[in-house]
């Protein structure tokens, strides 16, 4: 059980309304630096232990700053996330760039920072070579296939999985490399999302310490990294609970004693790269309510849509919702709460119990810090909300402007019309 509580008053967001109009993202930025230490301080057992924050989660450099002051570094996957981390100072072992069906100048980009290179395909060798010179450290992706019985709803059985190199090709890769020059590998996956069972992240931490041991094994090659990916989910639902972090890491610590140390591969850096763990709690959509519908069921339509938060409408996906100044008013009336867009899944909640609802109530959508205003779009004409961050005593500092119409057609060229 967790509960979904909202870290400011009505009064306090009503005030950040005559600034900041609805809609709007705010994350609360205590929150976040309380979470990710308590993540490193979890792993503190584990040599050089290393959190890679998922860009694609949130991808802002005011984020990105308070995390890096944590020790925390940038999982990338994109050129424009590698730029991020240019700007805001991170670079080296602490950029880990997964990323596939990559275009070499985004390669290029991310060993100019000195980014440690997670190869997803074994085609990626002899693309790399023909580019440019191969870097001497080098991360390989695994996708176990079928060997792993169960996936996700959200990245499915592995063996749907676009993702990694097959175990045979884990092997004849990292002999090529080895033969090529490579004087440091890795290992990384990415089996599962969106995880709350601690024990299938422990089993996915097993799974990699075998794996080490078999290349050590067969080729000679000490392992230098694992990544477990950054699989640690958020429980979107009241009576879901968090992963504790403590259990976590003693099972992990456990599955290391007894696999890697009696091998001889205790002198290894292990990490995640979360990303929805770390900042998806934290983060609020805001938005007014401001049109009620009843026909065959109950709306209530608001200022935000599908661009603002796309999951709901994609995945299905529950967000918990919360009427300011009616928490504790019961849950009497039932509701489908949505946005203005032309699509019948512009939805942010369906049959949902709820308060009575008036226009001009704020309702605030929980737990969009992640893959929130990050998966936005312009589909009808519809601009991105700004993103606000609130500090420890409550101030708010603007981290995104709103986009605006100009912001919208500055591609557009209108000089021939």
């Amino acid at each position: 059980m967790n509960e979904k509580k909202v870290p400011f008053t009505e009064g306090e967001i009503r005030e950040i309304i005559k600034t900041y109009p609805t809609p709007f993202h705010i994350y609360d930025e205590e929150a976040i630096r309380a979470n990710v230490r308590k993540l490193i301080k979890a792993f503190d057992w584990a040599k050089d232990f290393k959190e890679y924050f998922a860009v694609k989660a949130t991808p802002n450099p005011y984020i990105m700053k308070i995390l890096k002051a944590e020790g925390v570094g940038a999982d990338c996957s994109s050129l424009p996330e590698l730029l991020l981390c240019e700007k805001v100072g991170i670079s080296g072992d602490d950029i880990i760039f997964s990323s596939n069906d990559t275009p070499y100048q985004e390669f290029a980009k991310a060993m100019e920072l000195g980014a440690i290179i997670n190869i997803d395909d074994i085609t990626m060798i002899d693309f790399l070579e023909a580019n440019g010179p191969i870097p001497d450290r080098i991360c390989m992706r695994y996708n176990p296939g079928p060997l792993l019985k169960d996936g996700n709803d959200i990245i499915g059985t592995p063996e749907e999985s676009k993702y990694g190199l097959t175990r045979d090709q884990i092997f004849e890769a990292m002999a090529i490399l080895k033969q090529k020059g490579v004087k440091r590998f890795g290992l990384h996956t990415m089996v599962v999302s969106n995880e709350l069972n601690a024990n299938g992240l422990i089993n996915t931490a097993k799974m990699m310490f075998e794996l080490a041991v078999e290349v050590k094994e067969r080729l000679g090659i000490y392992i230098d990294f694992i990544d477990f990916g950054g699989g640690i989910g958020l429980p979107y639902r009241p009576e879901e609970s968090f992963v504790d972090y403590d259990v976590l890491s003693a099972g992990i610590k456990d599955q290391f004693e007894k696999i890697m140390v009696p091998n001889g591969l205790d002198d290894i850096r292990l990490s995640f790269e979360c990303g929805r763990a770390i900042t998806g709690p934290y983060g609020y959509l805001v938005t007014t309510a401001i049109h009620h519908k009843d026909i065959w069921k109950h709306y209530i339509g608001t200022d935000a849509s599908m661009a603002n938060l796309m999951r709901p409408g994609m995945y299905g996906a529950y967000h918990h919702l919360t009427v300011l100044g009616k928490e504790e008013a019961p849950a009497d009336h039932v509701y489908d709460v949505t946005g203005s867009l032309c699509e019948n899944c512009d939805k942010f909640a369906v049959d949902r119990p709820l308060p009575e609802i008036k226009d001009g109530d704020i309702l605030v959508i929980h737990d969009t810090g992640a893959h929130g205003h990050s998966m936005g779009f312009n589909y009808n004409g519809k601009l991105r909300s700004a993103e606000l961050l609130m500090h420890k005593d409550h101030s708010v500092t603007q981290i995104r402007r709103a986009e605006t119409v100009d912001d919208l057609f500055a591609t557009l060229d209108f000089s021939d019309l």
